[in-house]
């Protein structure tokens, strides 16, 4: 029997990363289908019961909305895709300054088909961050980033945590109003949304004011004992190492571009950002309890979400009709592909179960000792 443990968070954001660039790679709906059920199953067998794990279906709404607002402006923009027309639409003419843009007019049943391939693809993207939200602790992740990232690590937790922070107060507020017989049915809540808005905005403000004081008495900010020429040295290499990678990229992308400037300037941008890196660390100076380590699982959920953006990157370049199957056909799926978004269900088996409040295996309660009877 395994013991209930928290996996790493950056394995899980991994994982979650491997997922998005799959989903990035393919309008298949099929495969989009997939690697959905695959998020999904693996949220609900492998979050825990904190708050910040019950914000996946906060982003699961967030792609809902997505694939219908997609939907709903390729009927306002229309299109000249021919096809079966489902309705007509007075056409409305733009002025010659907008390009003879139409509104309106007729819709196809193969831009309804574009327009919900293309919305599912940017959901599954959002799903994916939703989930490595869901699943990732963000207080440990931010403790297990090297000191130059530290500062911006921080940031980059506080913004991704503001999402599960609402959905928890949100839901607390909701049940405080409940106790105190505010509405309860379903139409009753959304007539009183406006009573919860200002309780969550300014539980929003009061927890900014906590995050922000406890920052700056852990010194948050300070730049150490550095001079202000050190500094400098470091924001040079940092500079010249960001645009030396810029330039291999853009050079490994262009084909025109002299192959000169692609492996040689990307790997002298790395180098210089490392250098830089390993400047910038110098000036952090703080003490870590506890180090999380990596393990056998999280080697392996880490592997298993970049092997499928490998296999669906992989299918998008040697098998283009599956990958990207129009709308004129039908999406056909091969073994491969499949056992390639498979691949992102692993971490069911091999990720350890997370610790609950209410694991078996915790202490329980003491038991109240019974009342003695006094004689009189």
């Amino acid at each position: 029997m395994r013991m209930p443990r928290d996996l790493h968070p950056v394995a899980w954001w991994a994982w979650a990363v491997g997922i998005a660039v799959a989903a990035s790679c393919t309008t298949n709906p099929f495969l989009l289908g997939l690697l959905l059920a695959a998020v999904s199953l693996v949220v609900l067998t492998c979050r825990s019961d904190q708050p910040w794990a019950r914000s996946f279906r906060l982003y699961v709404w967030i792609g809902v909305i997505v694939v219908a607002v997609r939907i709903l402006f390729r009927v306002l923009l229309g299109g000249d895709t021919p096809g079966h027309v489902l309705f007509t639409l007075p056409t409305i003419d733009l002025p010659d300054v907008a390009a003879g843009i139409s509104l309106l007019g007729p819709f196809t049943r193969e831009e309804l088909l574009a327009a919900l391939y293309e919305g599912m693809r940017l959901a599954a993207i959002i799903i994916a961050v939703g989930a490595a939200n869901a699943l990732a602790n963000p207080k440990r992740l931010m403790k297990s980033l090297p000191p130059a990232l530290y500062e911006i690590g921080t940031a980059m937790t506080v913004a991704i945590s503001v999402v599960p922070q609402l959905a928890d107060s949100a839901r607390r507020i909701r049940a405080a109003q409940e106790l105190r017989g505010g509405p309860t049915g379903r139409f009753r809540r959304i007539r009183g949304a406006r009573r919860l808005l200002v309780p969550i905005l300014e539980d929003s403000f009061d927890r900014s004011l906590a995050l922000a004081a406890g920052m700056d008495a852990r010194g948050y900010g300070r730049v150490g004992e550095l001079t202000a020429q050190q500094r400098r040295r470091t924001g040079a290499l940092m500079i010249g190492g960001l645009l030396g990678v810029c330039v291999g990229v853009y050079a490994f992308l262009d084909a025109t571009a002299p192959r000169l400037l692609a492996l040689p300037m990307l790997a002298g941008g790395m180098a210089l950002a490392l250098v830089g890196f390993v400047s910038a660390g110098r000036r952090v100076q703080r003490t870590r309890y506890r180090p999380d380590r990596w393990r056998v699982p999280e080697v392996v959920v880490a592997l298993c979400g970049i092997g499928a953006g490998a296999v669906v990157w992989a299918l998008g370049r040697g098998d283009v009709d599956t990958a990207h199957p129009g709308v004129l056909v039908v999406p056909a799926l091969t073994v491969p592909a499949v056992l390639g978004v498979l691949l992102a269900v692993v971490p069911v088996w091999a990720a350890p179960p997370p610790p609950t409040a209410q694991d078996p295996g915790a202490a329980p309660a003491p038991s109240p000792e019974p009342a003695r009877e006094v004689a009189a």
